[in-house]
């Protein structure tokens, strides 16, 4: 079997359900952000020797590829719906773990710091652009009632896991100040 079909070549795709629409239609937008989104989750593990954040960043993982898979199907298809409040709850509940582990914040902080947390705050733009994608798509078109509230956790957790690593690695997060209170 051949990994090209050349059904793409005119600029449209296939939904799940059988619908054929443009590529750059609202529903191919959304979860083409959800896959970029999980290969960022995926470049952002390579580095990471922390078992339990990669088995839970794995797990975000499979759930970035169920919701890829619900927002491919077209309004007329029967998706089950992959997230569940459960998966909302779940990343909650690491947030909160990740967020009790790291200094008070009360500055924006710059992006970066150690590998890991640079990764992971890129990782965190991506999911934000799926997010507003998703948001975008759910205007006129069927979204599962979790998928908003899970993107929307994971962009807090993401960040929550670059300061984790930054603290794991004695790196201080570096804050933004507006250049009238910059030394």
């Amino acid at each position: 079997m051949k990994i090209y079909t050349r059904m793409g070549d005119a600029g449209q795709t296939g939904l799940i359900g059988g619908q054929r629409v443009e590529k750059h239609h609202a529903r191919v937008a959304a979860y083409g952000c959800v896959d970029e989104l999980n290969a960022a989750v995926g470049w952002a593990i390579v580095p990471c020797a922390d078992t339990t954040l990669t088995g839970e960043l794995r797990r975000v993982q499979d759930d970035l590829f169920g919701l890829a898979a619900e927002l491919a199907t077209d309004d007329a298809g029967q998706s089950p719906t992959r997230l569940e409040t459960e998966a909302v709850e779940r990343l909650e509940s690491w947030l909160d773990r990740a967020w009790e582990q790291v200094p008070e914040l009360h500055n924006f902080v710059l992006p970066g710091g150690c590998e890991l947390a640079a990764r992971l705050h890129l990782a965190r733009t991506v999911c934000r652009r799926a997010e507003r994608a998703v948001v975008g798509l759910s205007t006129g078109h069927r979204v599962g009632e979790f998928a908003i509230p899970y993107l929307n956790r994971l962009g807090d957790l993401l960040f929550a896991y670059a300061r984790l690593a930054n603290q794991l690695d004695n790196i201080t997060d570096e804050v933004w100040l507006p250049p009238e209170k910059r030394a």
